[in-house]
């Protein structure tokens, strides 16, 4: 029987069943413990040091005594703290992106998603490096700057060096003054030698969903195909940093198992990277299963109603306080709202699952015919970027970190001392600006520049905010753009 250890790079000792089972039971038995419940709170608070906040995070045992907890007093003050991480790390800057799909070819037979080899009537397309130039445009012009790449697991269709040549194109593509600065990446588990060819071709976070952390649901939910193999795509993360990519971006597709061991199994991979390489992922992502071609939802046991859901991104942004936390049009405007208010830092902004489902399409047109999954919010990106601001958010369409080198522990060091204000604070404001220059409605570039304004007096040091306003100007009376801290 295998024995935890976080520190292994064996994925059934680091996500240790057992260790899971006595979790759940521990938290179970002690989710009524107010004593121990308030230590725990207390202890996921944000502290004030000399040198600015800092905040110890919660071990999968303790997150999960939160997690179990339904004492109403209780989850309002998780809600609370969650809160007041995020503004205390994060402030109230909303990073937002857009998937990109280059195909959906795959040779995979994962039950969940309409991508599966078995899947007959679905429509198959692979875009060409011309057609990825043209997808490219079409979200510069909607104004986006950071893209997460997507596309299925096929050795023939999509080899690494598709996907490599697909990244050269995006970078290369210059439009006005459009331009994407940052490429994530979400592909299938892969080698050591090929992460080093994505770290050498610049892209930002490594995304990999594990989709569930109970090995037993994993092979049944992926009965064929390399994604069958658990160990391996459980280790991936390992195998991607010790290439050189420290940015790696973490998430599981709740409803497809219990939720509760999906969040002790989540964190514990946290805990694991931090242990092994001394940094957790750069992002936890938290996608719910949805409808999708020939995917039923109900057909699935496991899932999670609303409030729960919630309560879940509190509980993992208290358990991992420097982490990005991300959430997609997957869900609604509503629970988007609400969630953000508990720990999310990034969001997706007028996107399509669609391969192809930008170029040739107005914001209301949507192809259906290539579709991972159905898009609950279906707002253009300048209707999200205005209803961010609405709501006492900083759109940032910021990748100055990753450009400048703060990746991996730098960017967390950055986030833990509290100069984030300094740096990610203008950034947002100056790429907002250029949002604001380049792409919005009239009525979204008035309320952005009374944001602008009033969130320039936050920084905190003189100079920088001198310096941040000097740019703004400058962006708004010539054509000069990216400038960065």
């Amino acid at each position: 029987m295998a024995i935890y250890d976080p520190k292994s790079l064996k994925a059934e000792e680091f996500i240790n069943d057992e260790e899971i089972r006595e979790t759940l039971a521990y938290a179970e038995a002690h989710k009524n413990d107010l004593p121990l419940i308030r230590q725990i709170l207390d202890k996921a608070r944000p502290k004030k040091t000399q040198t600015g906040h800092t905040c110890s995070g919660l071990t999968h045992r303790e997150a999960s005594v939160l997690l179990a907890c339904d004492i109403p007093e209780v989850i309002q003050e998780i809600y609370q703290i969650a809160e007041e991480i995020k503004l205390t790390f994060y402030g109230n800057r909303i990073v937002i992106f857009a998937p990109l799909y280059l195909s959906n070819y795959c040779i995979n037979g994962c039950v969940y998603c309409p991508y599966h080899r078995v899947n007959k009537h679905i429509t198959r397309k692979k875009l060409t490096q011309e057609e990825v130039k043209a997808e490219v445009i079409a979200l510069q012009d909607l104004g986006h700057k950071r893209l997460a790449i997507e596309a299925g697991e096929d050795p023939i269709n999509n080899p690494i060096e598709y996907i490599l040549d697909c990244i050269k194109t995006i970078y290369s593509v210059k439009h006005k003054n459009g331009a994407i600065r940052r490429v994530n990446v979400n592909i299938a588990a892969t080698t050591v030698e090929n992460y080093h060819k994505l770290k050498d071709a610049g892209i930002g976070t490594y995304i990999l969903f594990q989709e569930t952390y109970h090995k037993e649901s994993y092979l049944q939910l992926h009965p064929s195909g390399p994604k069958h193999d658990y160990d391996y795509h459980t280790e991936a993360m390992d195998r991607a940093m010790e290439a050189g990519i420290d940015d790696v971006g973490l998430g599981v597709l709740f409803g497809l198992e219990l939720y509760k061991y999906e969040f002790a199994g989540l964190i514990m991979h946290a805990e694991h990277l931090e242990a092994v390489h001394g940094v957790g992922p750069h992002t936890i992502s938290v996608p719910r299963l949805k409808r999708a071609d020939d995917i039923d939802p109900t057909q699935f046991d496991n899932g999670i109603d609303d409030e729960t859901f919630a309560k879940i991104t509190a509980c993992i942004r208290l358990a991992v306080p420097y982490t990005g936390m991300i959430i997609s049009t997957r869900e609604t405007e509503a629970v988007r709202s609400k969630l953000l208010r508990l720990g999310i830092s990034q969001v997706s902004g007028g996107s399509r699952t669609s391969v192809g489902g930008y170029a040739g399409y107005s914001p209301e047109e949507r192809p259906h015919d290539t579709e991972q999954f159905d898009v609950s919010d279906q707002r253009s990106l300048d209707e999200v970027v205005r209803w961010l601001m609405e709501n006492g958010h900083i759109p940032s369409f910021c990748t100055a970190c990753y450009r400048e080198g703060r990746t991996g522990d730098r960017f967390m060091s950055l986030c833990k001392s509290g100069q984030i204000l300094n740096c990610c604070h203008p950034n947002a404001l100056m790429t907002l600006s250029e949002y604001l220059e380049d792409y919005a409605s009239p009525e979204t570039k008035a309320i952005g520049y009374q944001t602008v304004e009033k969130e320039l007096k936050r920084i905190p040091k003189d100079k920088v905010r001198e310096i941040a306003a000097k740019h703004i100007e400058d962006i708004r009376n010539s054509n000069r753009r990216d400038f960065r801290f």
